[in-house]
């Protein structure tokens, strides 16, 4: 028996009417207001809501990033909530440059309650909501249009009522005509119109009207062609700010809220990280940051990510993705070996230019603008290849390995990871670094001193005089040749019988000042023809240059 096509119980949700739509072609210049959600819509979505330690915690991180607009909570849902926003009002604890704002039903005994919550407050914003999309009105309400619009209207009345009899406080107010995205718009316009005509906000007094997409049930544009369109159809809209509370049904809260900005929108209402009922509120970090990335400063300091995360993880007991955008542990992190070697070559380019534009791949922003750490852009594992082990090496060693010595260490690198099946960690991949150099000690070869001097005769040649242990036994080798490193290999030939040919040599200095010291690798042939590299690192270029050589004549013995 076939099974049957669910796609036949749904609808594709109504286009606008909106040819001449502008939003299209416009450009987000600057940010909207923020208004943060956590402490109630976000509150309620955790199966654990947040207990006064935790919400404390949450608002004064919310202060700290520089949000000025909060939502503390809902002081009709219990006396938790209440008792946690009276107390910020009766403890001092609102900056006087941030307006808190509370959430009621359209009721009168929730927006009494809701008023006393805030007695004594210096300014506060309340925000009355009743739904008003079809399927709230028939299945949920049993109400037609009529009665729908009565009921904000007198939630509206009773809110100037209760402001009255409190003159010590700047009230502010918010109307959401709950379900707007899946609401006719000629319906929640006249409701909002109707809101107005008992608030009557003034450009110096304003109305929130917050048209949300309680439900995403529609791509971004449509939401967009909505709020356009109820931007132009509102009698008062100097003396309104437009908000959108964007949700992510459908994955595009983003999405949405940045099209719903670029519609008209003065201000969005989200959580950090989007948490909130079903797939969540919109992501106010992510919107943020998108418009960092685009040279347009958000007003929000995400300069402490790390902290940011662990503070909201530990508040809501809910974790950020990994590869949460901007924020996840792994966000900035390439294993893929292409990755790796166009991120390092960005890298390195962004430091020749030595200019302020950001310009490297696969990278839309500055870790190091979130506080992150360049090490940890680049992490090695069975997918990487040779740039992302030679950033590793760079950034925790300081070493800048020849393009032709990155390609030898990947292989070993690339041997140890497929044998592990793990993430290799810097210290894997530096005790592999000495294991296929023959840097730590017992090995054949070890320097322990040397001199270097000039022959008499005519040709002008140096002698090499080097201090080893050979196999553990001290030993005395001497060679000559036009410099250091052709008579150190004459030495290694004529006393040791080995015969190698340096085919390429290069050094760098690793710091500056008197800390700095120099870093060199040779790639030589051996008289079997077998190419084998050395590196030596220490704070005289000579040395490091002995060390070098040795570390390859070590490799030619060993077969490798």
């Amino acid at each position: 028996m076939m099974l049957r096509d669910p796609s036949v119980k749904y609808r594709p949700f109504p286009q606008v009417n909106l040819p001449d739509r502008q939003w299209p072609s416009r450009v987000i210049t600057a940010p909207p207001r923020w208004l943060s959600t956590d402490l109630r819509d976000g509150n309620q979505a955790l199966a654990d809501p947040m207990n006064a330690e935790k919400k404390q915690r949450f608002f004064e991180l919310l202060v700290k990033i520089g949000v000025k607009e909060i939502e503390v909570g809902f002081p009709s849902a219990g006396q938790t909530e209440f008792d946690f926003i009276h107390g910020l009002v009766r403890d001092g604890r609102i900056p006087d440059d941030v307006m808190v704002q509370v959430l009621t039903q359209s009721r009168r005994d929730l927006i009494e309650r809701t008023f006393e919550s805030l007695e004594g407050a210096r300014a506060a914003t309340i925000h009355l909501y009743n739904a008003v999309s079809p399927a709230w009105r028939e299945v949920v309400f049993g109400l037609d249009r009529a009665g729908v619009k009565a009921l904000a209207v007198e939630g509206a009345k009773i809110l100037r009522e209760q402001a009255e009899k409190r003159p010590g406080t700047d009230w502010r107010f918010e109307y959401s005509p709950e379900t707007f995205s899946t609401a006719e718009l000629d319906f929640s316009l006249e409701v909002c119109e109707a809101v107005m005509d008992v608030i009557q906000p003034t450009p110096d007094k304003p109305l929130i009207l917050n048209l949300p997409a309680t439900v995403e049930a529609a791509s971004p544009n449509i939401y967009a062609d909505q709020v356009e369109w109820m931007g132009r159809h509102l009698s008062r809209r100097a003396s309104v700010v437009i908000s959108v509370h964007p949700h992510n049904d459908r994955g595009t809260g983003v999405a949405a809220a940045e099209l719903a900005v670029m519609a008209g929108a003065d201000r969005v209402e989200g959580c950090l990280f989007g948490n909130g009922e079903r797939t969540g509120n919109v992501d106010l970090v992510t919107l943020a940051l998108n418009l960092y990335t685009q040279g347009v400063s958000p007003g929000l300091d995400f300069s402490d990510m790390e902290t940011i995360v662990k503070t909201v993880e530990y508040c809501n007991q809910l974790p950020v993705h990994p590869r949460h955008p901007y924020a996840g542990e792994l966000v900035f992190t390439a294993f893929s070996g292409s990755h790796q070697d166009a991120i390092k070559k960005g890298f390195d380019a962004q430091s020749r230019r030595n200019d302020q534009l950001w310009n490297v791949p696969y990278l839309p922003i500055d870790p190091a603008d979130l506080g992150g750490a360049y090490e940890a852009v680049i992490r090695v594992n069975s997918q990487s290849g040779k740039g992302g082990v030679a950033w590793v090496l760079q950034q925790d060693k300081g070493l800048k390995l020849p393009k032709p010595m990155q390609v030898d260490f990947s292989r070993v690198v690339q041997r140890l990871a497929d044998e592990t099946s793990r993430e290799l960690t810097t210290a894997d991949i530096w005790a592999a670094f000495e294991r296929a150099y023959h840097l730590t000690p017992g090995q054949h070869f070890e320097l322990v001193g040397f001199e270097e001097t000039g022959a008499s005769r005519a040709d002008q040649q140096r002698v090499f005089v080097g201090e080893l242990r050979l196999d553990g036994k001290a030993a005395t080798i001497r060679g000559r040749g036009n410099g250091l490193i052709s008579s150190l290999l004459a030495a290694l030939r004529d006393d040791c019988g080995l015969t190698i040919e340096v085919a390429d040599y290069q050094e760098h200095a690793i710091g500056a000042g008197t800390d700095a010291q120099a870093a060199a690798y040779v790639q030589c042939r051996t008289a079997d023809g077998r190419t084998v590299f050395g590196a030596g690192v220490d704070s005289d270029v000579a040395t490091a240059s002995v060390r070098a050589v040795l570390s390859a004549a070590n490799g030619a013995l060993s077969g490798g």
